[in-house]
C-alpha cells in the first residue's frame, strides 16, 4: 500500500500576491518560492475568504466559512468541538503539529452574537483542548505579535514558555527544523507553520523587516494600485521593510526545503505556501485589510509535492476555503459533507471539470460585508445599521462596490451607482445570494446604492 504523503503547510500573514517573483515582483526577493512554483503548481488567482487574521484561520482549520464556525471576527475562540483538518488527519493515521501564530484560543470584546465564554491566552500558554486537535507537536503563541517583536520574544512549547533571540521568522523556522529533526517516520506528518510576517507590528505601528531592509529594498517598484490611489496610505515608508519580511520568509522556505532534502523527505512531502490576506497599506480604510479590494484579498498560493508537480499554472479562481478539502484529498480522506470548498486537484490536471466561477468573501470588523470576485467583476455589499465587530450577519445589505477588473485592475472607479450597470449588478447580486446560502446564511435583501 502506497504511503500517504507528508503535508507541510507554510502560512504567512498579510502577504500580497505580488511580493513573489513568479507573480510579477521585479526584485529578486523570492528565489526559493519561485523555485517551488517552477517545480510545482502555482495558483494564479488565489484569494482569501475572510480578509482578517482570526476568521481566515478558522476557515482554514475547518473548511467552513467564518459565520459557520462562529469566528466571524478576531478574538473569538475556535469552538472546542470543531471538526478540524488535524482531527480528520489524526483519525487517518497522521502525526499532527503546529508552529507559530494560532490566534484561535482567546475570546473577548462585546458582541451581539453568542461567542462563548471570555478567555484570554494572548500572552499565556494555550491548553491542549484549545489547540484545534494539534496534539503531537506544539510550539505557538495565540497572538504572536503580543509575545514578540521583529526581533526576540517567546512562544510556548506545550505549556512551557520558550524564549527566542534573533529575527522572528528565523526563530519560528528553528522550531520547524527541530520537529523535522525529531521526526521518526512512523506516521506521515501534517505540520502547520504559521508565521506572522509580513504583518505589521501592532504596538509599534510599523512593519519590521530584518535589519538593513530599508537600504536593501530601497529601489523597489511600488504596486500600481498603491501609486494610483488618491489615499496615500503609509506604503512609502513601510514597503522596504515589508519586502524585507517577505525576503526573510523566502529564505526560510529554503531552509525548510534543505532540511527535507537532508532527511530524505522531500519527494514524499507536499508543501503548501499561502497567506491569510494581503495589505492595502491604509489606502482603502484606516488600516491594512478588511476590505474587498485585490490588495487585501489576493494572496500567493503555491503547492509542490505528490500530486502537485510539473511547473503548472492554474488560472481558475481558488479560495483559502478550498485548501482543507485539498489537504484531505491528498491524505486520502473523504471530504465531509459539511465541509465547504473544492479539492484543487480537480483543476490541476487540466481536465474538464465544473469549477466555481467566483470566490465568496465574508468581511468583518471594518464593516459587515459580503463580496464575490469573478474573472471580470468585483461586487461588494455592506449591512446598514450593523457593526462589523458586533454582528456576524444581516437580513439587509446595500450595494457598495462594483469594479470592472478587466478595465480597472487597480479598482479606482466604483461603478456601483452607474445606471449602465444595473443588469450586471442584478446578476451579481443573485450570484452573491446563492453563495451566501451555500455558506448557511439566510437569504438577504440587497438594496441598490443611492
Amino acid at each position: 500500500m502506497k504511503r500517504k504523503p507528508n503535508i507541510l503547510f507554510i502560512f504567512s500573514d498579510q502577504q500580497r500576491w505580488d511580493t513573489v517573483g513568479c507573480y510579477g515582483q521585479p526584485l529578486d526577493i523570492t528565489p526559493n518560492l519561485d523555485d517551488l512554483a517552477k517545480d510545482g503548481v502555482r495558483i494564479e488567482n488565489a484569494f482569501t475568504c475572510q480578509p482578517v487574521c482570526g476568521p481566515a484561520r478558522a476557515c482554514l482549520q475547518t473548511g467552513k466559512y467564518a459565520t459557520e464556525t462562529g469566528c466571524y471576527r478576531n478574538a473569538i475562540a475556535l469552538p472546542l468541538d470543531a471538526n478540524t483538518v488535524p482531527r480528520y488527519l489524526s483519525q487517518a493515521g497522521y502525526e499532527v503539529g503546529y508552529v507559530g501564530k494560532w490566534h484561535l484560543a482567546s475570546t473577548g470584546y462585546d458582541s451581539n452574537e453568542d461567542i462563548g465564554e471570555v478567555c484570554n491566552y494572548e500572552t499565556t500558554a494555550i491548553p491542549p483542548e484549545r489547540r484545534g486537535g494539534y496534539k503531537d507537536y506544539w510550539v505557538a503563541a495565540d497572538v504572536l505579535e503580543y509575545t514578540s517583536h521583529g526581533y526576540d520574544g517567546y512562544m510556548f512549547k506545550d505549556m512551557e514558555k520558550v524564549e527566542f533571540k534573533g529575527y522572528r521568522v528565523d526563530a519560528t523556522t528553528d522550531f520547524v527544523l527541530d520537529y523535522l529533526d525529531g521526526y521518526t517516520g512512523e506516521k506521515p506528518f501534517f505540520l502547520f507553520t504559521s508565521y506572522i510576517e509580513p504583518h505589521h507590528q501592532n504596538d509599534r505601528n510599523r512593519y519590521e523587516g530584518p535589519d538593513g531592509s530599508k537600504e536593501r529594498f530601497k529601489d523597489y517598484v511600488p504596486p500600481k494600485d498603491l501609486v494610483c490611489n488618491t489615499e496615500k496610505g503609509d506604503w512609502e515608508e513601510n514597503y522596504p521593510d515589508y519586502l524585507g519580511c517577505c525576503a526573510s520568509l523566502d529564505e526560510n522556505v529554503g531552509r525548510i526545503r534543505k532540511k527535507l532534502r537532508e532527511l530524505g523527505l522531500e519527494e514524499d512531502t507536499l508543501i503548501i505556501y499561502t497567506s491569510d490576506h494581503g495589505s492595502h497599506f491604509r489606502t482603502r480604510n484606516k488600516e491594512y485589510k478588511r476590505s474587498c479590494h485585490e490588495s487585501a484579498i489576493r494572496v500567493p498560493m503555491i503547492l509542490n509535492g505528490p500530486g502537485f508537480r510539473g511547473g503548472k499554472v492554474v488560472k481558475e479562481l481558488v479560495s483559502l476555503i478550498d485548501l482543507p478539502a485539498t489537504i484531505l484529498n491528498s491524505a486520502g480522506v473523504e471530504q465531509p459533507e459539511d465541509m465547504q470548498g473544492y479539492p484543487i486537484q480537480e483543476v490541476v490536471d487540466g481536465k474538464e471539470v465544473k469549477w466555481q466561477q467566483e470566490v465568496f468573501l465574508q468581511i468583518s470588523e471594518s464593516q459587515l460585508g459580503r463580496a464575490i470576485r469573478t474573472d471580470k467583476w468585483k461586487y461588494c455589499v455592506t449591512a446598514p445599521d450593523k457593526s462589523g465587530g458586533m454582528d456576524s450577519h444581516s437580513d439587509t445589505y446595500v450595494e457598495t462596490f462594483l469594479y470592472d477588473l478587466e478595465k480597472d485592475p487597480c479598482e479606482l472607479t466604483n461603478l456601483v451607482k452607474d445606471p449602465a450597470y444595473v443588469k450586471v449588478r442584478e446578476e451579481l447580486a443573485s450570484r452573491l445570494i446563492k453563495r451566501m446560502k451555500e455558506a448557511k446564511e439566510e437569504e438577504p435583501v440587497i438594496l441598490s446604492a443611492k
